[in-house]
């Protein structure tokens, strides 16, 4: 699904004029207890539950308000959100274009974000297709224990059609070390006994977010996942570039965080119902 810069570009500053929210604030931690690197808190990461999809790959201590966009890829467009966008105007998503939301829900076992419910009953209300996140931290917890906190905080899914499987949001660790202290081998046992649990609970696999660099690095080349999981892959630029092993397309990408966390369904709109009926 090639796009050009110039495309992108024009997509990433073709913003309403209305500002909808406000978040100057970070979201508020519930009981986690790892403390951010200083890379992270470059990046705006202060406390436990922090973390937002493609921390990493944001170089400024500030996060994008949910202002209405509009965009010009190809695709279905959409947008992620968490507590640091707040206060989301989903009818103003809407009208601007956007069909699909995901929302973080949790983080590790120690974190609820308070602002899921409102995002993620809002964005359903607007009309757009929802899904929930979680932000993995394997060092923390078990899969296990981590797939059951996320399917019990908001993380399920169900066949109404406007329902996403939830994603496992896999990258960097913003409280350590990159692979979070596990070999691939370990690794590929937690993404696994998430998955597993996941699925379990919902009757669906979740969709995995990661970054082709962070997961060749530290899950390795496995080729199982792809056969379960669809992949929403990270990268701020104007193509997907190599995927991680094992997947031969992508679902969903995640290409810039301006002015909000923008994404695009690989496909059309009846083909993301039917992602979303399961």
């Amino acid at each position: 699904m090639p796009r050009t810069t110039a495309t992108l570009a024009a997509s990433a500053i073709a913003a309403a004029a209305m500002l909808v929210t406000t978040a100057s604030a970070a979201p508020a931690a519930t009981g986690a207890d790892h403390a951010p690197t200083p890379e992270a808190e470059a990046a705006g990461i202060d406390a436990p539950g922090d973390a937002a999809l493609g921390w990493k790959q944001r170089s400024v201590r500030s996060r994008p308000s949910a202002e209405s966009t509009s965009t010009a890829a190809l695709g279905v467009p959409g947008i992620d959100v968490s507590g640091w966008q707040g206060t989301v105007d989903w009818a103003g998503q809407y009208a601007a274009g956007k069909r699909f939301a995901y929302v973080k829900a949790t983080e590790g076992t120690g974190y609820t974000s308070s602002d899921f419910g409102h995002q993620y009953n809002g964005s359903y209300s607007a009309g757009l297709i929802r899904g929930a996140y979680h932000f993995a931290l394997p060092d923390n917890s078990s899969g296990a224990a981590q797939a059951n906190h996320f399917v019990d905080h908001g993380g399920g899914w169900s066949s109404d059609g406007k329902t996403l499987p939830g994603a496992l949001d896999m990258e960097w660790n913003p409280y350590g070390a990159t692979c979070f202290g596990k070999s691939q081998s370990a690794m590929k046992s937690w993404i696994t006994d998430f998955l597993t649990t996941y699925k379990a609970r919902t009757g669906r696999y979740p969709v995995i977010y990661t970054n082709t660099s962070w997961w060749n690095q530290c899950v390795g080349h496995d080729e199982s996942f792809a056969q379960k999981s669809p992949l929403w892959i990270a990268r701020y630029s104007s193509s997907v570039g190599t995927l991680p092993t094992g997947w031969g397309t992508h679902t969903f990408w995640q290409y810039t965080d301006t002015p909000i966390d923008q994404n695009v369904f690989n496909g059309s709109l009846s083909r993301l119902r039917v992602l979303a009926q399961g």
